[in-house]
């Protein structure tokens, strides 16, 4: 599809919704199944761009990597790994890119991690320093600190302390600690900056105990990782809370209920509180040991609110925000102009196109009630952004989203949700 438009819903919902596995979780344990010995049966995969990626990567590094609907089967240890020279194929894959450099580092080598020019702008540098000291071998191609990058190990097996910024992306932390057991007495990270999206931190230390290293120790700033080795095992992905922000806050704009099973409040993800951001600006909400449900049937408030740790759903309350009384105010979220679009500029330069009262920051974007009228609003090869406009022309008539086809990275089904709704 060229465009999507948005037909706005003329009826309070009452919507249950499932949705994809996590890609955050996913990614995670789909690493530790490549390190450890012996075949991993993981559940319930999201079948996104981003899961897509990393199993071709697994592939050409030579593990026997089977996917039946939403199960993978994989075969893995390093001791698989095939010698170089190869090309990791990352497609636009950010997360996916930053965990197979790390991972690339304790196979023979030498590999080449490469994605599409959008990918290619994405920073890296942060990775790629902390690999240098670690006694990896890293030749840039075009520029240091972005793909393409070749990394060919050994690693430093004596080296015990590595220092990085935790300020950029917590995706390069999560990738060196997902490589530490593999280190004869682990790795303790020292971050030189104030850690940002923490909860994703803890999602890393919860998957690597499910896999046999349990043991991580998470401090303001110090991370330390036992060594030990993966286990291979069955494992079931929990839904996506990332994705499940969508429908809950479908609910929020428009009025009614949905329900979203299985993310309950035992998640390990850190985004699974947005329910209570909404129930923060007067909608009624229900997490327990079954799923998640969100209903207002009264007005909406504006909020103050600091997102560092939900970052990636910035965009899903910017779209709330217009519908809401009086002002909504995020902030400590700067770093997010390093996404797949500069999620602060870019969305609120969208969101004024459609008449929204939307202004950026250094730290955040401050977003009043407002009328949305008729637009056509540019995606900027950003699935969040894209999924969050979808939430505005549920609320207001004319809103024409274009490049929607973006959403395959996490949600390939999103649009025939956004139907369902109906």
């Amino acid at each position: 599809m060229d465009v999507y438009r948005v037909a706005p819903l003329g009826a309070p919902l009452d919507a249950v919704i499932h949705v994809p596995g996590s890609k955050s979780v996913a990614n995670r344990a789909l690493v530790c199944a490549a390190l450890a010995e012996g075949e991993s049966v993981l559940r319930d995969v999201p079948d996104g761009d981003d899961t897509e990626a990393m199993l071709d990567c697994l592939r050409v590094l030579g593990l026997e990597v089977e996917r039946a609907d939403g199960t993978v089967t994989i075969d893995g240890g390093v001791r698989r790994f095939r010698r170089g020279p190869l090309t990791l194929p990352t497609r636009l894959a950010g997360t996916t890119s930053r965990f197979i450099t790390a991972v690339a580092a304790l196979g023979p080598g030498p590999y080449t991690i490469d994605g599409l020019p959008p990918l290619r702008r994405r920073p890296m540098a942060p990775l790629h320093d902390a690999l240098v000291s670690m006694g990896v071998h890293v030749r840039q191609g075009e520029e240091w600190g972005h793909l393409p990058v070749t990394i060919e190990g050994p690693v430093d097996i004596t080296l015990d302390e590595v220092s990085l910024r935790g300020d950029v992306s917590s995706q390069y932390l999560t990738a060196l600690m997902l490589i530490a057991p593999y280190f004869p007495n682990g790795l303790r990270f020292v971050l030189t900056t104030p850690l940002v999206s923490r909860p994703y931190i803890r999602i890393t230390a919860a998957v690597m105990a499910e896999f046999g290293v349990p043991g991580v120790e998470l401090g303001d700033r110090i991370i330390s990782v036992p060594p030990g080795r993966y286990a291979a095992r069955n494992y079931t992905i929990e839904p996506d809370a990332s994705s499940a922000s969508y429908p809950l806050a479908a609910a929020a704009i428009c009025g009614g209920t949905v329900r979203v099973p299985g993310l309950t409040d035992r998640s390990i993800q850190g985004d699974a509180t947005f329910c209570h951001v909404l129930a923060r600006m007067g909608c009624a909400v229900l997490q327990d040991h079954t799923g998640t449900t969100v209903t207002r049937s009264g007005s909406l408030r504006g909020i103050e609110i600091d997102m560092v740790d939900l970052s990636d759903l910035v965009p899903t309350l910017a779209a709330v925000a217009p519908f809401a009384s009086g002002v909504t105010d995020i902030h400590g979220v700067g770093f997010i102009r390093n996404k797949e679009s500069d999620r602060l500029t870019d969305l609120c330069a969208e969101l004024r196109r459609a008449g929204i009262d939307a202004v950026d920051n250094p730290d955040g974007l401050v977003v009043r009630r407002s009328v949305p009228h008729t637009a056509t609003l540019g995606t900027h090869h950003d699935h969040r952004l894209a999924m969050s406009f979808a939430l505005v022309g549920l609320g207001a008539s004319g809103i024409i989203v274009e490049d929607p086809d973006v959403v395959s990275k996490s949600w390939p089904d999103f649009w025939a949700m956004i139907e369902s709704l109906r």
